[in-house]
This record gives structure tokens, C-alpha cells and sequence, in this order.
């Protein structure tokens, strides 16, 4: 069962500047578009840059709308099995409905 966070959960944490690390699974035009300030990883490559990815803290993992994001956290955990991720509920399109209604989304 993959464990998720709300885009209200991903505001209050960048708000009280936790410790954690956001990454990007959708495309690089996607991520120049509008993003998070995240990493982006595009899932096609997620297995190949595991090094950019922290084993020692929170990792929320998002994209447009949670399901690339929850593919790449089913890799993760079965390739390397990692416990520290979490999936961003509805991605950035919640993210934009919720909190900037402005934001260009592809």
C-alpha cells in the first residue's frame, strides 16, 4: 500500500520548512511548464538516477495527477526498498485547484 499526502500535508511541510525532498516524475516539458521546485526525475528514467534520491528523510514523489508518481514509488519500493516515500494525492492538479489557480499545468 503506497502512503500518501495531501497537497495540503506538501503546503504545511513547505511552510515549516521540514526536512524533506520533493521530486518530479512527469516529463521535462511538463516540470518547465510549472512545478514544485522539485527534482525532476521523469519516471522513464527513475531507476537510473536513484543516487539523486534521500534515504534518510521524507521523499514526497508527485506528477499531474498521482498516478506516474505512484508507478515510480512501486519501483522504488521493490527495487531497492525504500520506506521513506510518499506519493502526492492528485499531483500537481490538486495542487494548482487547491492553492494557485493561475498556475499553467499541461
Amino acid at each position: 500500500m503506497i502512503k500518501e499526502i495531501t497537497v495540503q500535508e506538501l503546503k504545511d511541510k513547505i511552510d515549516n520548512n521540514e526536512d524533506f525532498q520533493l521530486i518530479d516524475v512527469r516529463e521535462t516539458f511538463e516540470y518547465e511548464t510549472s512545478n514544485l521546485n522539485g527534482v525532476n526525475i521523469p519516471l522513464g528514467g527513475i531507476l537510473l538516477e536513484t543516487d539523486k534520491i534521500a534515504t534518510d528523510k521524507p521523499v514526497v514523489v508527485q506528477c499531474r495527477s498521482g498516478k506516474r508518481s505512484a508507478a515510480a514509488i512501486m519501483q522504488l519500493e521493490q527495487q531497492l526498498g525504500l520506506t521513506n516515500l510518499y506519493n502526492l494525492k492528485g499531483g500537481i492538479l490538486a495542487w494548482q485547484e487547491a492553492f494557485d489557480p493561475d498556475m499553467q499545468v499541461y
